[in-house]
C-alpha cells in the first residue's frame, strides 16, 4: 500500500494513464500479453473491487480507423495537418471526409491554407472575420482612398472564390454563417443557394454588399431554408424584407438594424463630397 492509499500496482497504472494527456504518438492501454493473468485489486476505500490487465505501450498507428478519427476530431485544423505529415496512414485519416463535417474560419487568411478538406460530408460552415479591416471593406468603393482600395484588393475575392469551391464540392451543406465578409456578393450567395439545396440556415452579419437580390434568391432557390439572418446588412431594405416574408411565410427571418441603416448611394451633383462626409460621420 502506497502513501496515496492505493495498491502500488494500481497507483503505477494511474501514473501511466496520465501520460496519455500529453502530446505523444505513444498510447498506454489495458491489454494482456500472452500468458499474463489479470491482477486482482482488493477492496480500497472509495473504490469498487475490480480486475485490471497490466499496462503496455501502443503506437498511435496501431489504432484502428475509428479510434484515429476520434482522436483527430479533438484537434484543430493546424494540429491535424501537422500530425498527418508524420506518416501516410495518418495523412489518409486527415483526408477522410468523415473528419470534416464542420469548418470554422476566424480570418480570411485561413481560407488560403491547406489544412482542411472540402467534401460532400461538410454540413456546417462559418467564416467570422472580426478585424478593424472589416470597417475598410464596408466603405463604399467610390469613397475609399487609394490606400483603402489597396488594402481591399488583397482579400476582396477570397470569400467569393472560396464559396464557389464550396458550391462545387459541398452539395449537402446545411448551415452557413458569414460575418464581416464585406465583399461577398449577391451573385455568389445566389449560386450557393442553387448548388446547396439542403441548406437550412443562412446567417449573414455585417456583409455590406448583400442587397435585396439575395432576398430574391432566397425566395427563388431556398426551398429547404428554415432560418435567415441578415443583421447589420445596410443594403437590405424594409420593402425587400416584406416581400420575402410574403413569399416565404414559414421562414424564420431576422434582420437586426439592416433596414434602418443608410444604404449605399452613388455620388450625385457637386454636393456629393459633403454628403459623403456626413454619411461617414453617421457611421
Amino acid at each position: 500500500m502506497s502513501g496515496s492509499g492505493l495498491p502500488s500496482s494500481l497507483e503505477r497504472q494511474h501514473q501511466l494513464l496520465a501520460k496519455n494527456k500529453r502530446h505523444s504518438s505513444t498510447i498506454y492501454v489495458h491489454q494482456p500479453r500472452a500468458g499474463e493473468e489479470q491482477l486482482e485489486v482488493g477492496q480500497v476505500p472509495g473504490l469498487q473491487p475490480h480486475s485490471v490487465w497490466p499496462l503496455r505501450t501502443m503506437h498511435i498507428t496501431q489504432l484502428n480507423r475509428e479510434c484515429l478519427l476520434h482522436l483527430f476530431s479533438f484537434l484543430d485544423k493546424d494540429s491535424r495537418k501537422n500530425l498527418a505529415r508524420t506518416c501516410p496512414q495518418l495523412q489518409d485519416v486527415f483526408e477522410d471526409p468523415a473528419l470534416w463535417p464542420l469548418l470554422h474560419f476566424r480570418s480570411l487568411t485561413e481560407l488560403k491554407k491547406d489544412n482542411f478538406l472540402l467534401s460532400p460530408a461538410l454540413r456546417s460552415l462559418s467564416i467570422c472575420w472580426h478585424s478593424s479591416r472589416v470597417q475598410v471593406c464596408s466603405i463604399e468603393d467610390w469613397l475609399k482612398s487609394a490606400l483603402q482600395r489597396n488594402i481591399c484588393s488583397r482579400h476582396e475575392s477570397l470569400v467569393n472564390d472560396f464559396l464557389l469551391q464550396v458550391c462545387d464540392r459541398c452539395p449537402n451543406l446545411a448551415s452557413v454563417t458569414l460575418s464581416g465578409c464585406g465583399h461577398v456578393t449577391d451573385d455568389c450567395l445566389a449560386r450557393l443557394l442553387r448548388c446547396c439545396p439542403r441548406l437550412r440556415a443562412l446567417h449573414l452579419e455585417n456583409c455590406a454588399r448583400v442587397t435585396n437580390r439575395t432576398l430574391t434568391a432566397v425566395a427563388a432557390h431556398g426551398r429547404a431554408l428554415q432560418t435567415l439572418h441578415v443583421d447589420f446588412c445596410r443594403n437590405v431594405s424594409a420593402a425587400g424584407l416584406r416581400r420575402l416574408r410574403a413569399a416565404c411565410p414559414r421562414l424564420t427571418l431576422r434582420a437586426e438594424h439592416s433596414a434602418a441603416m443608410i444604404p449605399d448611394q452613388l455620388p450625385r451633383g457637386p454636393h456629393a463630397p459633403g454628403a459623403a462626409l456626413r454619411k461617414l460621420l453617421l457611421r
